[in-house]
Order: structure tokens, then sequence, then C-alpha cells
């Protein structure tokens, strides 16, 4: 059975799809055996294919979306299935984002579209906000959570996961009472903890994700594999970690100011704390998705400047 067809199935987990359905879809979502694929159709990549389909799936209005809500909370099952597909195309928007984190584009599609169905099932339209505003937040955390499960795993110490833990439990519920997505502000005033607490567990969270991403190229390397354990113990791992701190100044030297404090304040470089994406937009008098951008820039920017220099980037590894 193709891709294509799983990924229907479980967006709409356990509800038939009609003979007037198929007559509404596109020809390529209708063939559920390979062989019947026709050879033009065959020619597209299981993720080509399912774009494609989801493209198709009208979107709701405002009104729509308070009536199909209403009727899913009352455990109507077209209800839910039509909310479901007409958001896969947010679900495959933000899956986007996270592309080249060390799952394919269709994994994360897959993992987002679990948290779609989470949202549609938890979603009160009576609070006035638009699902897609509530169904956001859900989708980025089954991704990130995916993420973290099935690529690199970052050792912490049980007391600080833990109490990660009980930050994310709080966001979660303050997720289905607020129009946004909680702030550290709002989940130290549900924890009675002091907002600085909170931010640094939130931006531990967010950097864990963050500095797994590949800097670039065919490299698997990231961030995470030249900022080094400044505890590690011997002198040879002092040596090496003073050798990598020297080398990376050096390079940072070879981007543009902006590019240069930005990925010093994101990676606690240069004598700056770590900082969340919109921590450093506050610092600097930037977006949150603008400091994003400079941050990828910067990063590419960095495969170039080893290129230049004769070396690859696994040569920076090597150091």
């Amino acid at each position: 059975m193709s891709k294509i067809t799983d990924a229907k199935k479980l967006n709409v987990a356990g509800n038939k799809v009609s003979d007037n359905d198929k007559k509404s879809r596109p020809r390529m979502a209708i063939f559920e055996d390979e062989h019947l694929i026709p050879n033009d159709v065959k020619s597209l990549d299981a993720t080509q294919l399912y774009l494609g389909e989801i493209g198709f799936s009208p979107l709701l209005t405002a009104e729509e979306e308070v009536f199909y809500a209403r009727r899913a909370l009352r455990g109507d099952a077209s209800s839910r299935k039509r909310m479901i597909e007409s958001n896969l195309r947010l679900v495959v928007k933000i899956a986007r984002r996270y592309n080249n984190r060390g799952l394919a584009l269709l994994d994360l599609i897959e993992e987002g579209n679990l948290g779609l169905i989470r949202a549609v099932e938890k979603f009160d339209p009576e609070r006035g906000f638009r699902f897609s505003t509530y169904a956001t937040w859900w989708i980025r955390q089954t991704i990130e959570r995916a993420i973290m499960n099935q690529t690199r795993t970052i050792r912490l110490p049980i007391h600080v996961v833990k109490e990660l833990n009980v930050y994310l439990r709080a966001a979660r519920e303050l997720a289905h009472e607020l129009d946004h997505e909680p702030t550290a502000e709002d989940i130290a005033d549900k924890l009675d903890k002091p907002v600085a607490d909170v931010s640094k567990m939130l931006r531990l969270n967010e950097r864990i994700s963050s500095v797994d991403t590949p800097i670039g190229g065919d490299s698997e390397k990231a961030l995470l594999d030249i900022i080094s354990d400044e505890k590690g113990d011997g002198p040879e791992s002092r040596t090496q970690n003073d050798d990598i701190k020297f080398s990376i100044v050096r390079w940072l030297e070879e981007l543009n100011p902006k590019q240069r404090e930005v990925l010093a304040r994101r990676f606690g470089l240069l004598g700056y704390d770590a900082s969340t994406l919109e921590d450093v937009g506050r610092e600097i008098g930037l977006t949150r998705e603008r400091v994003r951008q400079i941050q990828v820039e910067a990063l590419r920017r960095l495969r170039e400047v080893l290129a230049q220099q004769g070396l690859s980037v696994e040569a920076l590894f090597r150091l």
C-alpha cells in the first residue's frame, strides 16, 4: 500500500471514505494500490503525492470552523474528519520549518498530523479564538518531541528532566485556556514560580532542538558538536576546548556584525548567555522570524567560510 494512502488513513483515523468523497478528490488519491497508479503519477515521490492531495482540501471559514468543532466535540466523526483535512496544509507549513533536523519531511508531517488530531479533540470553539492558533501549538509540540526522541539523545540530570516536564505540562494545560502560545510569564504565574527560573528551563528546551540543527550541506554535524562541554575532564579535554573556542571566534569574525551577534546570543558565545529566538529579537529589536532567518544565513555562511579556506565541514569537528 502506498505511503499517501497510509498518511490519509492517519489523518482521518478510523473514518471510511465514501465513493462521493473519492470523486471529489484528485485522481492520485483514489489509487490505493501502487500497481494501479498511472506511470505519470509514479514519477512523483510520496511527499509530492501527499502535498498534491491535500492541496484540494478547502479551508473552513470562521463560521464553518465553529459549526464543525461543536459537532466534533459531540462525537461526530464526519465533522472531526472535515476539520482535520481542512487543516492538513497548516501541518505542512509548520513541518517545513523543522526540515533537516534528522527526520524526513513526510515523517515530520505525520508527527504533526498527530498533533492536529489531538487539537481537534481538545478544541473548544466557545473560547472565541481561531482553531489554527490553537492547533499550531499542538502541532509544534508533537513534531519537536519526535525530533528529540528519534534523533540525538542529549543526557540531562534527572532532576532537570523532572522540572522541565512540570513546566511543559503546565504549558500544555495553558494552551487549552489561552488564545496564544503560553509564555514564560503565563507558566510562572500558573505554577507560582519565578519567571527567571521558567525562562531558563524553556531556553534549555529550545536550545536542545536548536543546537541539533545541521550546519548545512551533506554533513549531519550540528552546532552542538562544536560547542564542547566546558566541564570536560582532563588536560586533553581542556586543550581541545581552548582550540575550538579560538577557532569559533576566528570563524565568527568572517560573518557580518548582525550574523555574528545573532549566533553569539543564540548559542552563548563571545560572553553572551544562550537565549531563545524571541529573547534575541527583543534584545536587538528584530522579530523572532527575522532572527531565525539571520541564524540560518549565518550558519550557511560559516560553511562557505570553511570551504574558502580549503576545509570541509568535517574538518571543523576534528580540531
